[in-house]
Order: structure tokens, then C-alpha cells, then sequence
């Protein structure tokens, strides 16, 4: 980030699967179009590569995309949400964490398209739990 920019929101999205998480990054992240980037990480797996969530790994990529505008974590379930919940209980996360109750792949996407156009958190973290107004049918 350059001295002129905006300290921009970051987002983390924590899955079971390393694959899961780094793709729906991927996909968020290249869905912004012209936007400005968005500081994603992925925080996917157990420490030893399996299906699971890993406490360090999720602290460690809330650190890598904490600009100081803060960081939403997106969770898929279970003990995702529960490490989530426990790191912010212990205050091991950036001042500013939060967690999302929405969507994890329509949620991370709007937070992503929302955070790209300069919003603040409470309007990225608003449009990711509008995600689960988005119809298909």
C-alpha cells in the first residue's frame, strides 16, 4: 500500500480444505474486475495438510492482510467458526476482527466486490450477510 492509499479492509476466509479456501479466494478476489485489489487470505486445512482448521495459520493471514481499516474472517463450519470465535475471545486477532455470519462463497464475494470500492467494514461486513438474500430461483 502506498502513502496515498486508503488502509483497505482485509478479508480471511477460513475453511477445512486449503483447496477450498484458496479457491474461492482466487475466484472473489479475480471477480472485483477494475476495482482496487483487496488484501485476501486464505486459511484452509489442518497444520498437517489434512481436512481441519489451524489457529496459527488463521492468525497468521488476519496479520498479513491487516491494513488498519479491519478484518473480516469468513468461516464454512464447525470448528472453522469455533477457532474463529475463540482467537477473537482471546484477543489474538488485529483490533478491528471480525466474524461473518454469511455465506461463505457468495459472502466472501461481496465482501471482496465491496471492500475493492472502498468501503468501510461495517458496510463490507453488511454486504456479505446480504449474501444470503441472493436468490437463484
Amino acid at each position: 500500500m502506498s502513502e496515498q492509499e486508503e488502509p483497505r479492509v482485509g478479508l480471511v476466509l477460513v475453511s477445512h480444505s486449503s483447496q477450498v479456501a484458496a479457491a474461492v479466494a482466487q475466484m472473489a478476489s479475480g471477480l472485483v474486475g477494475t476495482g482496487g485489489s483487496v488484501p485476501v487470505a486464505a486459511a484452509g486445512g489442518a497444520p498437517d495438510g489434512g481436512l481441519g482448521t489451524d489457529a496459527d495459520a488463521i492468525r497468521e493471514a488476519a496479520l498479513s492482510v491487516d491494513e488498519g481499516a479491519g478484518v473480516l474472517l469468513l468461516a464454512d463450519l464447525g470448528s472453522a467458526v469455533l477457532t474463529v470465535r475463540a482467537l477473537l475471545a482471546e484477543d489474538e486477532l488485529p483490533k478491528d476482527s471480525e466474524l461473518l455470519d454469511a455465506p461463505f462463497v457468495e459472502g466472501a464475494v461481496a465482501a471482496v466486490v465491496s471492500a475493492s470500492a472502498g468501503a468501510d467494514r461495517a458496510a463490507v461486513a453488511a454486504a456479505a450477510r446480504d449474501a444470503y438474500e441472493y436468490r437463484k430461483v
